[in-house]
């Protein structure tokens, strides 16, 4: 796969990664991480690897080499290595498919323990995507766009969510992302959806 403006990780960016304490990355992105399939870029700020399982054809996912547990931890002085994050995964949507529409942001209430910033195509083409939660949890406000939550930083310093009520979100109805229609099932959402063009606008 292309990474146009993103170089590949090399030896020497594994070995700083290998060195860091077991607890630095806690849950299953510590593997992964450190999987050579699944690593697209490594620098001094972040490591991209792809999703292990992806919700869409092309879905990465974008972390910081700092230490920062959740979307709670961020402070005011993480803005720059937040907007680093969105302008790495715009350049690596770029070099993937410059003509298909992608999202940039975050579960409010995540899964895996180390922050991780999701870079995700919208054509949701993926048999990962199993279920309504899978389905929810990238297309209702559950998923937070990273350009908000670097707002949030700059106006008030944190970032705080109401767990109960981005809980309930993912057992929202099933709708489509584009049209807005109810469907009843996973199946014939995934057939639906595939009637809608994911290129970007200006294309």
């Amino acid at each position: 796969m292309a990474t146009g403006g993103l170089k590949r990780k090399n030896d020497s960016d594994n070995d700083v990664i290998s060195k860091k304490p077991n607890n630095f990355w806690q849950g299953g992105l510590l593997t992964s991480m450190n999987d050579p399939d699944l690593q697209v870029f490594s620098d001094e700020q972040i490591t991209v690897i792809k999703d292990k399982y992806p919700k869409a054809k092309y879905h990465f996912l974008i972390m910081p080499k700092k230490n920062i547990p959740n979307l709670k931890s961020l402070k005011k002085e993480d803005i720059d290595l937040l907007k680093y994050m969105e302008e790495k995964g715009r350049e690596l949507a770029k070099s993937s498919d410059a003509e298909r529409q992608f999202r940039y942001g975050y579960h409010s209430i995540p899964s895996m323990s180390h922050l991780h910033l999701h870079v995700i195509s919208q054509d949701f083409d993926s048999p990962c995507l199993k279920n309504k939660k899978h389905w929810n949890s990238f297309t209702t406000e559950y998923f937070v766009d990273s350009k908000d939550i670097i707002k949030t930083l700059e106006k008030i310093g944190k970032v705080e969510h109401e767990s109960s009520h981005f809980t309930s979100l993912l057992k929202s109805d099933l709708r489509c992302h584009v049209c807005k229609k109810e469907i009843k099932t996973i199946p014939a959402l995934k057939t639906h959806i595939q009637q809608h063009s994911y290129k970007t606008r200006d294309t």
